[in-house]
Order: structure tokens, then sequence, then C-alpha cells
């Protein structure tokens, strides 16, 4: 199985974490999002281990929230010890809420309204990650009024292709997000940066983009960055403090896929970027990486009941669960891979292939397309779709006024629900 956390049980029922999903799906109903939040904890742990042996002690992961906000999973990051990379008011408001220390959020955005950057301002945000130029100047206008001196980063683009999907690709010259090296235009960002009176440029940012599975392009990315560090230095005497080079380890979605040793790349990265600052004369700065989507999405799975098993016979095969796109749009947006089972069928053998389709008034309501099922398939057989614990309730909608699912994490053998699942009156809450 694609991940280590799976498991099949005496009854034939698919386990994860030692839990049975066929109970769970009685228990709580479904649609359902389980969490494994002891798998969670150990990759913190991993990042923050791997990083501060590589880097230095001063390294700090930080959380990429977009993969999926809620209030329990800042709590899991407040106790580990994780820093957090946010990208809206919202999830400033999730994570300030549950007491995580805001000195450790970084907030980042392409188009931060005035109202964003006083409310982050307000909640003690640590760093602000700069996109542009106008930014800067909302910013220390802002901060100027609330006498304060802000941290901040800048956001630029080195340039790199890193060979991944282009929707997730976003350290390329042409990106919606940063500022390019390439063109001159960061290097006067920085001089622009370096003059205002109430920021205090504390270092740089780049993202190459998501699903990287070798350091190949974060060993690029450490030296075009330093490299302009370097220059800075030389241009106006400003030594970079801290270099964010954002996040993007790859996850196992297919047993095709790649398994990646996170700490191994870790260290493979701390060797160059040692290496670069001692031939170019840096100090060696307080690293930051932004990983999401490999510290949560093996570690969740979504739980569906079959309603129909529908054959065209000769053509094409469908089972149709009671979520979908709404709970999961990544298929529709991404054509992404993913791998169904049927889980209180897991002895049987899986001898048709099927697309898995959801509820939703949408032909392109599928969650994956050929999928091994068996043949005995039918009405109230639970399905599972596998690593599903990023950017799967962080992207749900209610379209076709479907209630979002409910989301139970489970530790140390115990199971325990973290979000409520909507109701129909929740559908209709602001509405006058």
């Amino acid at each position: 199985m694609i991940c280590k956390n799976l498991s099949v049980n005496s009854d034939g029922h698919l386990c994860f974490a030692g839990a049975d999903t066929v109970r769970l799906a009685a228990k709580y109903g479904t649609p359902l999002y389980v969490m494994d939040e002891d798998r969670i904890r150990e990759r913190c742990r991993t990042y923050l281990g791997a990083m501060r042996e590589a880097f230095g002690e001063a390294a700090l992961p930080l959380y990429a929230g977009k993969a999926a906000a809620f209030r329990q999973i800042y709590r899991v990051m407040r106790e580990e010890g994780m820093g957090i990379d946010v990208v809206s008011p919202g999830e400033i408001y999730a994570a300030a809420s549950v007491g995580f220390p805001m000195e450790r959020a970084y907030f980042h955005g392409n188009n931060k309204t005035d109202a964003d950057i006083a409310y982050a301002i307000e909640q003690g945000v640590g760093r602000f990650v700069v996109d542009n130029r106008e930014e800067l100047d909302a910013l220390n206008r802002i901060a100027g009024e609330k006498r304060i001196r802000q941290k901040i980063l800048l956001r630029l683009t080195p340039g790199i292709d890193p060979h991944t999907y282009a929707a997730v690709a976003t350290g390329m010259v042409d990106s919606k997000f940063g500022v390019a090296i390439e063109t001159g235009q960061a290097a006067a960002l920085t001089a622009y940066a370096l003059a205002l009176p109430n920021l205090s440029l504390e270092g740089f940012h780049c993202h190459v983009g998501s699903q990287v599975f070798d350091s190949d392009v974060y060993l690029r990315a450490c030296a075009i960055m330093l490299e302009f560090a370097a220059a800075m230095k030389a241009e106006h005497g400003y030594v970079m403090r801290e270099l964010d080079l954002g996040g993007g380890y790859g996850v196992r979605y297919l047993d095709s896929d790649p398994e990646i040793d996170i700490a191994a790349n870790i260290r493979q990265v701390g060797e160059a970027l040692r290496a670069h600052c001692a031939a170019l004369g840096l100090p060696v700065p307080a690293v930051r990486m932004e990983p999401g989507r490999s510290i949560v999405a093996d570690a969740g799975l979504t739980l569906y009941t079959v309603g129909t098993f529908k054959q065209i016979l000769g053509y094409k095969n469908y089972v149709s669960v009671d979520g979908g796109m709404t709970d999961n749009p990544r298929f529709a947006l991404y054509r992404s891979p993913y791998t169904v089972y049927i889980a209180n069928r897991m002895n049987e053998k899986a001898a048709l292939r099927a697309s898995v389709v959801g509820r939703c008034c949408e032909s392109g309501d599928i969650l994956q397309e050929n999928v091994p099922v068996p043949d005995t398939v039918t009405r109230g057989d639970i399905a599972a779709v596998l690593t599903t614990g990023a950017y799967n309730y962080a992207m749900s909608s209610t379209y076709n006024r479907i209630p979002r699912p409910a989301m139970v994490m489970l530790r140390d053998g115990e199971d325990k629900l973290v979000v409520r699942r909507e109701s129909y009156e929740d559908l209709c809450r602001n509405e006058l």
C-alpha cells in the first residue's frame, strides 16, 4: 500500500492509523475526512530535526496552512514548535484563536489589502513576505500609523522551472508571484525596501513550486538566491539574515510515485548552502522551508458511501459516491491522480475498472478514472480515497448546496471530531 499507516483487518476492512474505516464511516457518516494526527506530528519532527541538523538551530519549517487550515492543525503546529505560512486573514484568525505564537507566522500573498495588512499587524504576525512595490508602500504606511517597525522578507522569482505540474510551478520569471531577479527588478525593490523607515528587511524568499521529488530544484534555487544576496551585500552592505526556500517536496498518490527521504534531501541542501555561503563570504542565514502537502497529504483520506454501480455494457462502468468535486476538486482542476479502494471489500479481487464519480449535477464531477473495483461493489459500500489530507478540505465548496463533510482526527488509537459536518442551516446562515 502507498501509505505505511494503512492495513487490512480480519474483516477485510481497510484500516487507517489502526482504525477501521468502515466503523468510522458508520459512526460519523459520510463523506468524512479522516486525518492521522500521529503521522502529522511525525512529519513535523522530521522537518524540525533535519533542518536544524542541516542549517543550524535557527532553522524553522513553516507549515503551509493553505494545504489544510483548521483550528486543530494549528494546535498541533503550536505544540510541535513549528512556524506557519499564512495567506489570508482567515488563516491568521484560525491560528491566533487557538493561541499559536504569531511571531512564528509568515504572511504571504500577492495582493494583500490595507485591511489585511492592518489585521495581520494587530495580530502580531512575525514576518510579511512582500510581493511587490505597492505592498511595500502600503505596509510601510500602515506600520508607521501603528508605530511599529515591521519585519519583512521580499519574495523573489529565481527563474527556475521545477519540472512539475504547470499549475503549481511558481518560481519562473513570468509567475504572478514575486519579483524577478533576472530582469533587475528584484535588485531595485531591495534598494527601495532598505530605504523605508518602518520596515526591517530580514531576508529573501522564493518558492519554486509543489510536488518536487528531489533536491535539484532547491540546489539551483539556493545558488541563485545566495548569489543575489552576495550582490546586495556588495552593492548596499546589506547582509541577509533569513532565507526562505519555500515548500514543495512531493507525496505519493499512486504506487508508481517515488518515495522521498525528506531528511536526506534536506541534508543535501544544507551541505550545498553552507558551501555556497563560504564561497561567497556570506554568513549562513536562518533557513525557512514551507512544507504543507508533505506534512498532511498522506495523513488524510476521505470516506464515501457508494450510491450506485452503473455498468454501460461494452463501454464504461461508474461507481457513484455521496461526495465528489465539492469535497475534492483536484481531479476537476488538475487531473490529479488518486488511489481508491472499496474499504469493506479489501479481500475481494478488483476485477473491473470504473470511474469513481460524485453526486454533483456536473459532468466534470469525477474523483478518479480507471479505478480497479470488485464486481460485487454495490449501494452501501464504503469507498476510500487516499492521500487527501492536502487541498481537499481546504478547497472544498458548497456547490449544488451540498454541505461540507465532517473531519475526524486519529491519535494514539482514539478518534476525535475536529470539524463538524455542515448543516443545511449553515448553508443559509448569512442569507437575508
